[in-house]
């Protein structure tokens, strides 16, 4: 990613290529004075290079050359029900990353609720983790599902064209749906609201017993065994990089997802999230 002593780096984009937190939410720590640049408060424009340390809240997190010569990291893991996504420590459920016990930091790209199970990726590369997660670049996560009553085409119909989630103040995006059996169904979505499908089959009188994801963008769950997790293999991740760069071509030529309401919601979630972990 970098070489030289002469690295130089934005400390916001440092932040995220390290792995500890998003852009946005490094620009809100960088405000709140709660980043140190060599023990001076860093400013949204500080420059950080080889030699220099930074800190966060009082924690060292390393320099620049941490990011020179480390390897980059994608696993693809097999989340059983009970296990959590988040590192907080108000949850005593099991924790994704002491799951996996990778010998390196790496940390999940998004969440699976705890009730659900399937595939879920785990990176130490936080320019790649953000741009996967972003809602407003539409990737497909796709979705085994099993509910408790017989699926009708009203309920197929409703969940295709988008379902207004009042909790939420949203409606959902036109998604992906094809029945399996009378009481399960496979969906892909392009977005990633809070236990949104739990929601959106709630709000249509439906309840999920269980929920399996199987497939993040070309990245497919396959036979991966329950608890288990494996490398992201190099054809995989070529294919992954090249629909992140297709993507970005197609914004930077004025394409665009999304909606008002939807980046409404994902700054409430955002500041969910961010109090989940500053209570921790």
């Amino acid at each position: 990613m970098f070489d030289g002593e002469s690295a130089l780096m934005r400390i916001n984009k440092f932040l995220s290529a390290i792995g500890y937190c998003s852009r946005r939410e490094a620009d809100r720590l960088i405000s709140e004075g709660k980043v140190l640049v060599d023990g001076e408060q860093a400013e949204l424009g500080t420059v950080v290079k080889v030699g220099m340390k930074v800190t966060v809240n009082g924690t060292g997190i390393g320099g620049v050359e941490q990011l020179i010569s480390r390897k980059p990291v994608l696993l693809a893991v097999n989340k059983p029900v009970g296990v959590v996504c988040t590192t907080s420590t108000n949850d005593r459920a099991p924790n994704i990353v002491e799951l996996v016990g990778y010998p390196e930091r790496v940390y999940p790209v998004g969440r699976l609720d705890k009730d659900s199970e399937g595939l879920i990726l785990l990176t130490n590369m936080g320019e790649l983790a953000d741009e996967i997660l972003r809602g407003a670049n539409g990737h497909e996560k796709e979705y085994l599902v099993r509910v408790d009553q017989p699926i009708t085409e009203a309920f197929v119909k409703q969940m295709r064209s988008g379902v207004h989630l009042d909790q939420l103040q949203v409606t959902t995006r036109p998604c992906r749906l094809s029945v399996d059996d009378k009481l399960t169904f496979h969906i892909t979505l392009t977005q990633g609201l809070n236990r949104q499908i739990r929601r959106m089959c709630e709000a249509l009188g439906y309840h999920v017993v269980s929920l399996k994801r199987i497939r993040i963008m070309n990245i497919r769950l396959g036979g991966l065994k329950s608890g288990t997790w494996r490398n992201v293999t190099a054809e995989e991740m070529k294919a992954l990089q090249g629909a992140l760069e297709k993507r970005r071509d197609s914004k930077d030529a004025g394409g665009r997802t999304g909606s008002r309401s939807e980046e409404h919601y994902r700054e409430r979630q955002k500041s969910y999230f961010r109090r989940r972990r500053s209570e921790a």
